[in-house]
């Protein structure tokens, strides 16, 4: 049985800039999330992923300007003064920034930032709340928990502040957890302990997430859906599985076929060439054709639309069987 969506979001649009002007950095995003579900959101930097997260939370203002829907438990998030969204936001909603350093205050000590969470969000006493700080530490592996309340961020090494980030945002008890690229500036062997935490505390707590990475093999291992980005817009989504397994879009192919695997001996390895687009550039059709090894006319000129192909899959492309032949081909003459 299909577990019921908890977020939805339609034709979402992000605008920065002059309003006759906009820079448009979301551009008619569209995406689903259910009950306990992990989303991928990939792509490479600058394609929107993060902007899309921190629209979701309405945190892109006084610059930015959100529109279209964000549809959670029935209520439009995007309709919402600041107020109300405010208690949604880290109560229902949380999310774990990108760098720590940054987002953790560098002059209080972890357990008051932690506590700050559960006085805003939770009717706990000073007493709960130390508890409670003291058990979320302890729930992200922070060892000898109770004596590291009192410790300042730059007192933990990159691994543990990311684990803080993670305790703060759990504080709560969200009920979806917004991941922006959590493991980015860390270690691979750490990168694989935080995303396999984030994924348990995920399953134990019944959580629904966004994990934001320009990484496949991490959604590979970790989502159970992947939505990939390019230029705001969304080009392909699918199960993660069928995406990795039968990849349609050439931005996506070219995603995978970047990754080293085992093939002969001094192979280069693919690379796709150029640059993403600067949104006062962004092409009026398909925003992936100056990079896009198959591109003709049609997509210079007309914007693909996301079109439906079987198995719940998704993909923005006007040359899809070009696309396959020319990955194909590549794959032949290795």
């Amino acid at each position: 049985m299909e577990k019921p969506v908890v977020l939805a979001v339609r034709d979402l649009r992000t605008e920065f800039g002059p309003a006759a002007h906009p820079l448009v950095a979301v551009d008619g995003v569209s995406f689903e999330v259910r009950e306990g579900e992990i989303l991928g959101l990939v792509g490479e930097s600058g394609s929107g992923k993060s902007i899309t997260l921190r629209s979701i939370l309405g945190i892109v203002q006084p610059r930015g300007r959100v529109f279209g829907q964000i549809l959670w438990k029935g209520r439009d998030l995007a309709a919402l003064d600041e107020t109300r969204l405010r208690a949604v936001r880290g109560r229902e909603i949380a999310m774990i920034f990108q760098e720590p350093m940054s987002s953790l205050n560098p002059l209080l000590t972890v357990g008051l930032q932690i506590e700050e969470n559960l006085l805003a969000h939770t009717d706990l006493d000073a007493r709960a709340r130390k508890a409670r700080a003291v058990e979320l530490l302890d729930m992200v592996g922070i060892p000898a928990a109770r004596s590291r309340l009192g410790d300042y961020p730059h007192e933990f090494s990159g691994g543990m502040r990311q684990r803080v980030m993670i305790a703060i945002a759990l504080a709560s008890n969200p009920r979806l957890l917004l991941a922006d690229e959590p493991t980015t500036a860390l270690d691979v062997t750490i990168q694989d302990q935080i995303l396999r935490l984030i994924q348990s505390l995920a399953e134990e707590l019944g959580m629904a997430m966004i994990l934001v990475t320009h990484d496949m093999a991490v959604v590979a291992e970790t989502c159970d859906r992947v939505a990939v980005m390019y230029g705001g817009r969304l080009c392909e989504t699918g199960e993660t599985a069928a995406v990795i397994g039968d990849a349609r879009h050439p931005y996506t192919l070219g995603l995978l076929r970047s990754i080293p695997r085992d093939v002969p001996p001094r192979t280069p390895l693919y690379s796709i060439p150029g640059a993403p687009p600067a949104l006062s550039a962004m092409p009026a059709g398909c925003a992936f054709t100056a990079r896009c090894p198959v591109a003709g006319s049609d997509c210079r000129d007309a914007r693909p639309p996301l079109a439906a192909l079987s198995g719940g899959r998704h993909v923005a492309c006007h040359r899809l069987p070009e696309a396959a032949a020319f990955f194909s081909a590549r794959e032949a003459a290795r």
